[in-house]
């Protein structure tokens, strides 16, 4: 620039270029992506006998025991993005009647060719059914019903649905490569994986599944996406007693990465929005359908 003949030191010319749009979670949910919500629950020996008030499965007449309150308050913000309301609902860790064999993916309801239940309600009542049923025993394997709804999520990929599992456990888990390795698998299909730990055991490794700090790994092989979040469930039991308050917090930091999760698969697959559905037209005779109240779901996610 010194020079007084300066003109300038080249020229750039672009070849082409693309605009592209960012979609967002709600943009695939408005497009028709059905949420698949699957709930694991551990039915193993440490946590106390059903029977004692002690126990974390402990059925009192006043309130709801951790697992059906971190059950209800997950479940009753996700139901709103499944159609169908039929939510399969698996246990672990239990022997089961009549010959007591021990079970890591077996049906609440009973029904191995169907273990879906109708709504939260259905699970609620499936679940008090098998801890009359069955006997806690251990040891705490994930990896089972991690690999039973993968399975079910690697046979539809092309973005219309999605599958959420929710763990709750209370414990040390007893499967750590198997459940890593299943984990790593899992991570390249359209699935996230929620645990809520309930007690007060420690959950070092539900911490280390979570990957937020260090990705998961299995064998030399990275997890392609990040799709485990953990919390414990300790940490929003409100010591005034208000649960609804408690529990809403819960449901907010419990899904607060699925969306992302979501949208990280369709991106990583090159899968767009479907276009949402056209609204009903009436005709001047017909008067308009209500709209319907906001879900909640919106609110939290």
């Amino acid at each position: 620039m010194k020079k007084k003949k300066y003109v300038n030191s080249g020229t750039v010319t672009l070849l082409s270029f693309a605009v592209e749009s960012e979609c967002t979670f709600l943009d695939y949910i408005k497009g028709g992506t059905q949420i698949n919500f699957t709930v694991a629950i551990d039915f193993t020996a440490s946590n106390g006998n059903p029977s004692q008030s002690t126990s974390l499965h402990y059925m009192s007449p006043y309130q709801l025991n951790a697992y059906a309150l971190a059950l209800t308050a997950v479940g009753e913000i996700i139901q709103h993005y499944d159609s169908d309301k039929m939510f399969p609902a698996l246990g672990f860790g239990a022997k089961l009647p009549p010959d007591g064999r021990v079970s890591h993916e077996f049906p609440l309801n009973g029904n191995q060719e169907n273990p879906s239940c109708c709504g939260i309600d259905g699970i609620l009542e499936a679940y008090h059914r098998s801890l009359r049923t069955v006997q806690l025993y251990g040891p705490t394997n994930f990896a089972p019903v991690v690999t039973h709804v993968a399975r079910n999520a690697a046979a539809v990929q092309d973005g219309s649905q999605y599958s959420v599992l929710l763990i709750i456990t209370d414990g040390v888990i007893s499967d750590m490569a198997q459940t890593k390795e299943a984990i790593v698998n899992a991570a390249k299909l359209p699935m996230s994986i929620i645990i809520v730990g309930v007690g007060q055991a420690e959950f070092d490794a539900m911490v280390e599944l979570d990957g937020d700090d260090v990705r998961i790994s299995s064998r030399g092989k990275l997890a392609e996406r990040d799709i485990v979040q953990f919390v414990p469930f300790r940490d929003y039991v409100d010591r005034t007693g208000n649960h609804v308050l408690s529990m809403a917090r819960l449901a907010r930091d419990v899904l607060a990465e699925i969306p992302d999760q979501l949208v990280s698969y369709m991106k990583a697959q090159g899968i767009r929005p479907r276009p949402p559905p056209a609204a009903p037209t009436h005709s001047p005779t017909q008067s308009p359908a209500r709209t319907p109240p906001a879900s909640p779901l919106h609110t939290h996610i």
